[in-house]
């Protein structure tokens, strides 16, 4: 599966947050968005403003595929309940945020190679499918021979960070779980996003 490898910093100066945690935050020194000193721009159409409420987005959860979203969308209308709310349970639900959500990896960036490269179990079983859909009761945890990176283990130990409460953590361990699908008011995101324009622009994608 691809994996995003562009200019992170310039997205995180895009909407103004540093958006993947990085340590060295890209608004010190460049706090305008990327273009000529930062000047004001025109006034969105509605196109525009839906297509940027989806970037955010996509960038929240370490830059998925659209293809990915789309299809997260249509799981999402096919089902009863808030299509926006839905949307953002899948999201929040994928194996490599749930990783990085767990703290075993200081980005999402991060905790994407940390699935990808085969370093996390779920119940026990490897799984190298980032956007594998976590369950309610799942148990995801750190492979034994994995726990002794000492990136992760200062990850796992930052306590500058705090684990939902839709999840439990055991830092000796290295082993979390899934308690229950998050509600959304559950879920916190890094900046503001309006869930509902994002479903709108998805709606008209074919």
């Amino acid at each position: 599966m691809s994996r995003y490898t562009g200019p992170k910093n310039r997205i995180a100066r895009r909407f103004g947050v540093n958006l993947f945690g990085r340590l060295r935050n890209p608004l010190l020194h460049k706090p305008n968005p990327p273009g000529m000193h930062g000047a004001k721009r025109k006034k969105k159409s509605d196109y525009g403003a839906q297509l940027e409420e989806k970037q955010k987005l996509k960038a929240v959860y370490g830059m998925i595929l659209d293809k990915q979203m789309l299809r997260y969308y249509h799981e999402a209308i096919k089902k009863e309940g808030n299509t926006a709310h839905l949307l953002l349970q899948r999201l929040e639900c994928r194996l490599d945020n749930i990783v990085y959500k767990l703290k075993f990896a200081s980005t999402i960036f991060q905790a994407q190679q940390l699935v990808s490269h085969g370093h996390i179990l779920v119940d026990g079983k490897k799984v190298d499918v980032r956007s594998f859909e976590v369950k309610a009761g799942m148990t995801i945890s750190v492979r034994e021979k994995s726990q002794k990176l000492t990136w992760l283990k200062e990850a796992v130990e930052n306590n500058a960070r705090v684990v939902p409460e839709f999840l439990s953590l055991d830092e000796k361990k290295f082993s979390g779980q899934l308690l229950s699908i998050p509600e959304a008011d559950q879920i916190v995101l890094p900046l503001p996003i309006n869930i509902a324009l994002v479903c709108e622009f998805l709606a008209h994608t074919h």
